[in-house]
């Protein structure tokens, strides 16, 4: 178990806050939260924004560890990380 509190908490909070300091990606989770994995394409036609930005969002709450992707082909699959989502409450709860 990470610990909730000292520089390597801190800097993991920043992370996952920065990861969902854009209102796409806070969408993004949503959207995921709702239905068990979703491609990118079903993401993009779900927003008004470029896949190649979409993408971008993706990455980002990927490398934060709040998003989980698997490769089927061409085709990639999105769903929620909960571990990512359950380190991300226990940093917020301490605050």
């Amino acid at each position: 178990m990470q610990a909730l509190e000292g520089a390597e908490a801190d800097e993991n909070l920043a992370k996952l806050a920065k990861a969902l300091g854009h209102p796409a990606r806070v969408h993004i989770l949503r959207m995921l939260s709702r239905k068990e994995a979703r491609v990118c394409s079903q993401i993009v036609d779900e927003l008004p924004l470029a896949q190649s930005t979409v993408s971008e969002h993706l990455r980002i709450l990927k490398d934060a560890g709040l998003v989980r992707s698997t490769q089927d082909g061409p085709r990639v699959g999105y769903c929620i990380n909960f571990d990512g989502l359950r380190r991300l409450k226990a940093l917020v709860a301490i605050i």
